[in-house]
């Protein structure tokens, strides 16, 4: 990969990539900080140093590719970090019914592995091929599948019939 695929690549995918995190994080501010933080300096510097042996059509894998596994490892120490003393519980609770069908798939996709999560989002929400995704992510193409598949019968578990939702 020359200089110039290079910056071509960082142009054509940094806002793909936001939204790839913002998508799985839901939040602005984190998932800016994330892209600027944790993508940048990793994800961006790791193929900079290494665009020589990066072949030109595979830029947007190795970003993306990145981009997961640097996600996956905020997320997991985000979780663990977390005190109860410092929560704040009233963010978790609430005393009002409704049957917002999107807020119930935001809460039932976070109740997913964070493997099954991030593959669900790449291929419904990002529109990813299997195979793009396989490549992302360093899983099988059979793997993403099975993946998938899990997810979505969770998900329609979690949300039952669409009859008793809405």
């Amino acid at each position: 990969m020359t200089v110039e695929e290079y910056n071509d690549c960082v142009k054509q995918y940094a806002d793909n990539v936001y939204r790839f995190v913002l998508k799985n994080i839901r939040d602005e501010d984190k998932a800016a900080d994330i892209v600027q933080d944790a993508i940048v300096q990793d994800a961006y510097e790791r193929m900079w140093r290494h665009h020589r042996n990066v072949q030109p059509g595979k830029g947007k894998s190795y970003l993306f590719s990145t981009a997961y596994h640097v996600l996956i490892d905020h997320t997991r120490r985000e979780k663990n970090s977390v005190r109860i003393e410092e929560a704040d519980l009233r963010e978790y609770t609430h005393s009002k019914q409704y049957s917002d069908l999107q807020e119930i798939l935001h809460q039932a996709l976070e109740q997913l592995p964070s493997d099954q999560k991030m593959v669900v989002m790449m291929r419904d929400y990002e529109g990813y091929s299997y195979q793009e995704i396989g490549e992302m992510t360093g899983l099988s193409e059979s793997q993403v599948k099975v993946y998938i598949y899990r997810a979505r019968v969770f998900l329609r578990k979690y949300i039952g019939k669409m009859e008793v939702v809405v």
